[in-house]
């Protein structure tokens, strides 16, 4: 009889891995510079300084940190969608870069050609930043496949939300990852609402761990909203891809605070459901409690984190407000023209 695929239910509060004071003050610093990057964002889009489209991360921080956190960074490739600021500054590209590349402007990651949902570093290993939805996932397998091919021991991380699960292309990538056995780790990130569908009104299965079984791809359900159960998770599926065992999905569940874009008012839920998550589940509060409880540090120690991250956040604003635009001779750079 065929070997099947084993999805576990995300673990509770109960049995919850610990971190040190090390990684408890570095989550922190991370999970706090995406917030108040992001709320930043708001307010420039607000103001008329960030065009186009613009989707905010707000909420869901404790992903892409705990799971950064158990990557090689420099190292393994990541890749996700249009919801792409706070992966790239727990990756460590420069907030001015990618605040810059929001307003258009030339010091921007993408030379300002980009905007918000199309920035890359190749020096990071980062991938983008994709507009088309569930794009990501064949793309990162493609990433894993050349790992492969280079035997260079990396492993691919592609991120994508509960809405891109449900497109084809995903599945194909499943399929050639599980037959060719690619390092690739595939984290789906449902924060319950596929712009303003829900999932239960979406999706004829919910549980988003088990997409994988009918390719032999094993999942596992984590809490998303705490940093420490994402890194514990993503560190057994990062070490199962680069163990030569073949793609391993995660399925954070999380929650967005904002609409699915600056555009998005999100009437489709109540105040109280964001509430509720906000008072009760905020990844970041979990972590700040933690501190203080643990006495990492003080009070005042964590003003000093939350002034410095406001300074490094001003200054990417005042840069990215006063840094010129592209020249138009730039529109014919970085593209390929054929006959």
């Amino acid at each position: 009889m065929a070997r099947r695929a084993v999805a576990t239910k995300a673990k509770t509060q109960t049995n919850s891995p610990q971190f040190n004071k090390e990684q408890e003050l570095s989550a922190y610093h991370d999970m706090l510079l995406v917030r108040r990057f992001e709320e930043k964002a708001g307010q420039m889009y607000g103001m008329g300084l960030i065009g186009g489209f613009c989707h905010l991360y707000i909420g869901q921080e404790a992903v892409v940190t705990g799971v950064t956190m158990a990557s090689k960074k420099g190292e393994d490739a990541q890749i996700t969608g249009y919801r792409d600021h706070g992966h790239m500054l727990v990756m460590g590209l420069e907030p001015r870069g990618v605040m810059a590349e929001l307003t258009g402007r030339a010091g921007g990651l993408s030379g300002g050609k980009g905007g918000s949902m199309h920035m890359f570093s190749l020096e990071h290993r980062f991938y983008g930043g994709n507009g088309i939805v569930g794009a990501q996932v064949s793309l990162g397998t493609g990433l894993a496949f050349a790992s492969k091919y280079k035997g260079d021991g990396s492993v691919s991380i592609a991120y994508f939300g509960d809405g891109a699960a449900n497109q084809g292309q995903v599945y194909e990538s499943f399929n050639m990852a599980k037959l060719w056995n690619l390092p690739v780790v595939y984290v789906i990130e449902n924060n319950k609402y596929a712009m303003g569908t829900s999932v239960e009104r979406s999706s004829a299965t919910t549980d988003f761990s088990q997409r994988g079984q009918s390719f032999d791809i094993p999942g596992e359900q984590v809490d998303g909203m705490d940093v420490r159960l994402v890194h514990d998770a993503a560190e057994r599926a990062i070490e199962h891809a680069r163990s030569g065992k073949g793609p391993y999905i995660l399925e954070m569940l999380t929650y967005r605070y904002r609409g699915h874009s600056m555009s998005d008012p999100a009437k489709y839920r109540s105040k109280d459901e964001v509430t509720k998550y906000r008072q009760e589940r905020d990844p970041i509060e979990q972590v700040k409690a933690r501190i203080l409880s643990e006495k990492h540090a003080t009070e005042d120690e964590l003003k000093e984190i939350e002034t410095k991250i406001r300074a490094i956040v001003t200054e990417a604003a005042d840069f990215a407000t006063n840094d010129p635009e592209p020249d138009a001779s730039e529109l014919w750079t970085d593209i390929t023209i054929s006959a």
